[in-house]
């Protein structure tokens, strides 16, 4: 078997294929990888938010129910309006 410079050019060529196709192929997977991470990492953030708003919501009608007028009866009721917002929301 004689190799010239045709069958290098050529095993060349489709190693660089292979290796372009293997790349892209990884590319992707850690991409994905990350989008999962990603999305954990929100999930946890949004449902830790959400004990934050219900916990101050909490202390704002405490806070009423012991006096407190003017700007916490506006701020529980803008409060309220966003849990109901958030909660109506459609998921993708």
């Amino acid at each position: 078997m004689y190799i010239d410079a045709n069958t290098i050019i050529t095993a060349g060529s489709l190693l660089a294929a292979v290796s372009a196709l293997a790349g892209v192929i990884f590319y992707i997977y850690r991409r994905s990888e990350n989008d999962k991470k990603q999305s954990e990492v929100i999930n946890a953030v949004q449902k830790e938010q959400t004990l934050i708003c219900y916990g101050l919501k909490c202390v704002l009608q405490g806070v009423i129910e012991l006096g407190a007028d003017g700007p916490c009866k506006e701020a529980l009721n803008m409060l309220d309006k966003h849990l109901n917002k958030s909660a109506h929301k459609p998921e993708f």
